[in-house]
């Protein structure tokens, strides 16, 4: 697998390409990051948990869909992260109320 960190409107949001399955995979918090604004990334990893827990009591097949890889962070170490491709991204998109949210899925389609 290969980390190659992709930029959208001057955020870093990191991505993984898995050559064996050619799927890329993208950190859900940065995506989160961007779509509420949060310059803490603690804010928007905190906002995905409470989201995650809602959907999955909705019954959401989108949470069940992410996975985990490390990745590293600001701190150089690598840390468990959930990641989720590009068409599990777009659904959860969907979920936060964002401006953002018409131009990050144009960004997505593009690059995953």
């Amino acid at each position: 697998m290969k980390i190659l960190p992709g930029d959208f409107d001057g955020q870093s949001i990191r991505r993984v390409f898995d050559e064996d399955t050619e799927i890329w995979w993208f950190s859900v918090i940065d995506v989160v990051q961007v779509l509420t604004q949060q310059a803490d990334y603690q804010t928007a990893r905190k906002y995905w948990n409470q989201l995650k827990l809602r959907l999955d009591k909705e019954g959401s097949e989108s949470v069940t869909n992410c996975h985990r890889l490390k990745l590293p962070a600001a701190d150089g170490k690598n840390y468990l992260t959930d990641v989720a491709t590009a068409e599990t991204l777009l659904r959860l998109v969907q979920s936060i109320p964002s401006p953002k949210a018409e131009p990050i899925k144009l960004w997505l389609a593009k690059v995953g």
